[in-house]
């Protein structure tokens, strides 16, 4: 509910409903300056502003902007695509997401989770909209510029979301940023991770290109290691560091016959692959895992050649934590599905692979991160005939390369909650190596706290 003078509308916290009737005719529409206003109706939201907490005076943000762990300002950029205004639904995005056209591709889309619309019929595709903007005469989009120079250095460790976010956004605020690689190609795993047929390589190349032009200087086959003796911004020649490593490494499953030949973990044989490199995988493949390594893995095999493809998960379809599309995908495509199915040992002969023992499973009370406990059924052992097996069970951050982090009892890299520095001083961290294996848009949202931290630090 708006009240008060006409230019300048203030809001009633208790009678405001966010319905934007008070945006339709507003001068703001016409007047760049009005969106400015800190304290105005209007001004919140042209600007999709978030406060900590939503205190007297502040409008609550919509489910779909509040759900975006960087807070996208999604109803901005649908009304003006809407209207047909591209360039400028292009331009909110790009203001706090800096890889809009990856997001469209491979992102798991928390704001169409609890979009309204879908009371009525089906949530807005904002996931779609996005890329399509981001795709949309891309090749025109001008450069931005630091708002200013530093003279300030920052290293930037790897080249995934999170380390990209980061470079993005301290280019931007004017410090001079480097970015190093391990692999031979840039993007983390979003390069290595992610098969080119859910997410083209000439998407990724362009929208790292674009970082690349603000100024970031970018260096592929550059291993970091970190010896912890508390000289390391002295060693590089900078003030800070940011690492984003990110979780390459593949857990084990613990089971008999894991070192045998024709035992791949899920990682490295999505790795090989998206590198282009020879994997000798055979004719009958057996994937263990329900997430998106897994899917990925199994499409990934079935686009080598004729090949059976099983998928072998110990939950139920509604546990399996891969993007419900993707699995779908999967299914359509050939791969076969085995529900409530666990290995217990890994069957071979001269060394090699011959197949697993397995067993089925039912579902018991739910575990602490709420889904339901699988439980093996007595005596229901069977086995399965596999001359290639992949173990796509989840993943681990890998540190031995880094030497003097403090690290929590997961693995993962233990950080200050609020700045993300550790405790090496001057050395920040974000992305899986903090948080484990996530989704791109939350690292890409860690490497936006951290840029932010970092600046904070530096000055």
């Amino acid at each position: 509910m708006v009240e008060g003078r006409t230019h300048h509308p203030v809001i009633d916290p208790s009678r405001c409903r966010s319905c934007e009737v008070c945006l339709k005719g507003c001068p703001a529409e016409f007047i760049s300056e009005y969106r400015t206003e800190e304290d105005s109706l209007r001004g919140v939201l042209y600007q999709g502003r978030l406060k900590k907490g939503e205190g007297e005076g502040k409008v609550s943000l919509p489910p779909c902007q509040k759900a975006c762990p960087i807070h996208q300002d999604t109803r901005g950029y649908v009304a003006l695509i809407a209207e047909g205004k591209f360039k400028e639904a292009f331009e909110l995005i790009r203001e706090v997401n800096p890889l809009p056209a990856v997001c469209g591709y491979i992102c798991h889309h928390p704001c169409e989770e609890v979009c309204l619309r879908q009371d009525v019929d089906h949530p807005v595709p904002i996931r779609l909209l996005k890329r399509f903007v981001a795709e949309y005469d891309r090749e025109r989009e001008k450069p931005k510029k630091p708002v200013r120079e530093r003279r300030e250095k920052v290293l930037v460790v790897g080249s995934g979301p999170a380390g990209l976010a980061c470079a993005n956004d301290l280019r931007l605020m004017g410090f001079k940023v480097t970015l190093v690689e391990a692999l031979p190609v840039l993007g983390g795993m979003l390069a290595v991770g992610i098969p080119a047929f859910r997410l083209p390589r000439e998407v990724l190349n362009k929208e790292i290109e674009g970082i690349r032009r603000l100024g970031v200087e970018m260096k592929t086959l550059k291993p970091f290691r970190l010896n912890g003796d508390g000289k390391i911004l002295e060693k590089f020649g900078v003030d800070a560091i940011f690492l984003s490593t990110g979780a390459h490494q593949s857990a084990r499953l613990n089971i008999p016959g894991e070192s045998l030949k024709g035992v791949y973990p899920g990682v490295k044989c999505l790795r090989e692959i998206n590198l282009g490199r020879i994997l000798p995988i055979g004719k009958k493949v057996a994937i263990i895992g329900g997430g998106n390594v897994a899917i990925d893995v199994a499409r990934s095999i079935l686009r080598l050649g004729p090949r059976r493809v099983d998928l072998y998960y110990r939950r139920s379809r509604d546990e399996m934590p891969a993007i419900s599309e993707e699995v779908e995908e999967a299914i359509r495509e050939g791969v076969r599905l085995h529900l409530l199915t666990a290995p217990l040992k890994i069957l071979g002969r001269g060394g090699r692979v011959i197949g697993m023992e397995c067993i089925r499973m039912r579902l018991g009370e739910p575990d602490e991160k709420g889904r339901k406990k699988p439980i093996p059924i007595s005596g229901s052992n069977f086995r399965v005939e596999a001359d290639t097996i992949v173990s796509a069970i989840g993943q681990k951050v890998d540190l031995r390369s880094l030497k003097g982090l403090e690290k929590n009892s997961d693995g993962t890299v233990r950080v200050d909650p609020l700045t993300g520095q550790t405790n090496l001083q001057g050395v920040f961290a974000g992305g899986d190596m903090v948080s484990g294996p996530g989704w791109a848009i939350e690292a890409i949202s860690s490497g936006k706290r951290g840029a932010k931290a970092i600046a904070e630090y530096l000055t």
